[in-house]
């Protein structure tokens, strides 16, 4: 049990989070040819059309922690798998930009709602010692390994076989692929690893404000807004902005794609780092911080390699230091009972909102002065302040555990 769960609990969520984010990203692949098929444009239109996953993922996110606070994780969790891979493979069929937001609205809510499920998971799983782990290998590495391929592989299926296949493909990974695996692995699985796992995690406490750790909590969710920000600003539009750049065809899937690679190769050091040095809200705050400064600087740089190159490294360098680390220290320093719920506040408000709002900012800087890196620049100041708000939590709570 102790090492089947690593493959029985982490390799099938992985593999789901993996299906998750080839579904939440393949609009930034197929949007141009849907401009073009559907007779659509406008900044307000086509920001709308990237974001309304991100609108459907927070509202879903803050409220499903809570709706499904007493529900079992495991039924709720094929559930929403089964509805937003009929949700792509319905998106393949739309003939307005109306419908394709209603589709990636609903994309959204269901993966809003399975989000802080996997958590639940985890939070029961993995010990103290294993959690850095086992959620850098569901989270990080499935998220990651979904950008750095999905961005290679699926840019030469559009240009070969156009959008509709784009959600064909992606929405039957998920149909034929993650859910029968899921009803095999996670169907007969127990909610916990442990008896005592299970009586800590057991939600039969009031939720309050302070099960969540209080008004420090606040810093934690600002820190996560400019996360959300800084990951959903870059990563909706990267294949646009890098054909913007000049790469075209594989060279654009494949400089889509190397931020993400780079992240993986990244994570592995960065994670003996935190292991070693237990210094995980420094090297969190880092995160967040080097790649701001990368991206302010973005417009007084003139050599599109170059530009590349520090969007290349602030991606890899913020995604191996701050997502790493970021959800260990959530789900360390919150009780038990409410790591689902504080998973979907935060997921929800700073992945959702964050990205919903970068993702408008973005859009309309781009319809105003013709460039992607102006609202790179805004995405940037903000991550520097929320990379201090992630270190100012940190301490907080470093001081209130030598208090106690």
């Amino acid at each position: 049990m102790r090492h089947s769960k690593w493959y029985r609990i982490g390799g099938t969520l992985m593999i789901g989070l993996f299906v998750a984010y080839l579904d939440r990203s393949n609009l930034s692949i197929a949007l141009p040819g849907m401009e073009r098929d559907l007779g659509f444009s406008g900044a307000a239109t086509k920001s709308l059309a990237l974001t309304g996953f991100l609108i459907g993922y927070a509202l879903s996110n803050f409220f499903g922690g809570f709706l499904t606070y007493k529900l079992n994780p495991k039924t709720t969790i094929v559930s929403m798998v089964l509805l937003w891979s009929l949700a792509q493979v319905m998106t393949a069929w739309v003939t307005s930009p109306t419908l394709l937001i209603i589709y990636r609205i609903i994309l959204g809510i269901a993966e809003g709602i399975y989000w802080p499920q996997q958590f639940r998971f985890a939070r029961a799983w993995f010990t103290k010692d294993e959690i850095t782990r086992g959620t850098n290998l569901i989270q990080f590495y499935g998220q990651f390994l979904a950008l750095a391929l999905g961005f290679l592989i699926l840019t030469p299926i559009y240009d070969a076989l156009g959008w509709e296949w784009i959600f064909y493909i992606t929405g039957g990974l998920g149909l034929f692929i993650v859910v029968p695996l899921f009803l095999i692995f996670l169907k007969n699985a127990p909610d916990s690893g442990s008896e005592a796992a299970d009586e800590e995690a057991r939600p039969n406490e009031k939720l309050t404000f302070r099960s969540l750790g209080g008004y420090p909590f606040l810093l934690l969710i600002f820190s996560y807004f400019a996360n959300g920000m800084l990951f959903w600003g870059i990563t909706l539009f990267i294949p646009m902005l890098v054909h913007s750049l000049g790469f075209t065809g594989l060279w654009q899937g494949f400089a889509s794609s190397l931020p993400y690679m780079l992240a993986i190769v990244f994570a592995i050091p960065m994670s003996y780092i935190s292991d070693r040095t237990q210094k995980r809200g420094l090297i969190a705050a880092s995160g967040l911080t080097v790649a701001g400064i990368l991206l302010v600087i973005l417009p007084v740089i003139d050599n599109p390699v170059a530009k590349m190159a520090l969007i290349t490294l602030a991606i890899a360098y913020f995604t191996s230091s701050y997502t790493t680390n970021i959800w260990s220290i959530i789900t360390s320093s919150v009780k038990p009972a409410a790591v689902g719920p504080a998973a979907g506040v935060i997921n929800g408000i700073g992945a959702g909102g964050g990205g919903t709002t970068a993702g408008f900012i973005v859009g309309v800087l781009y319809s105003n002065t013709g460039s992607y890196l102006a609202g790179f620049s805004v995405i940037g100041a903000v991550a520097i302040l929320g990379g201090l708000a992630v270190y100012v939590y940190t301490k907080i709570q470093r001081a209130e555990t030598g208090t106690r």
